[in-house]
């Protein structure tokens, strides 16, 4: 079993409450957004909010035709995304479409902008 053993001579207190300090403020924002980045793991919602980010919005069968999915299966990641606030949705007449939420859009806008512009990720060995 590791121990924590750190070989600095001394221990700036003021310095380590400023950062306990900063870590408390950011604490709720910092809730927010690993709570976002977990629905986001998941490579079928990944792709969901890329879809919503470029296209504005959808109806889950546009979704479910594009991803090659079942209406079901992606109503249910649909769901999970609306849950967590990531998603909004609006029904006209019968059909209901999606869309990324406004309060999560300048978290999100980075994230999911136009990844073909990038370089191609490598998985880890």
């Amino acid at each position: 079993m590791e121990t924590n053993a750190c070989i600095r001579v001394f221990a700036d207190a003021d310095y380590i409450r400023q950062c306990q300090s900063r870590l408390a403020l950011a604490g709720p924002s910092l809730q927010a957004t690993a709570s976002i980045l977990a629905l986001a793991g998941n490579e079928v919602r990944l792709k969901l909010l890329y879809l919503l980010a470029a296209e504005q919005q959808l109806c889950v069968c546009d979704i479910a035709d594009v991803l090659g999915m079942t209406v079901s299966a992606v109503s249910q990641h649909l769901r999970k995304l609306k849950d967590g606030g990531v998603v909004t949705a609006r029904k006209v007449g019968q059909t209901v479409f999606y869309a990324l939420s406004e309060l999560h859009l300048p978290m999100l806008r980075p994230l999911l902008s136009e990844r073909t512009a990038s370089p191609t990720l490598q998985p880890a060995p």
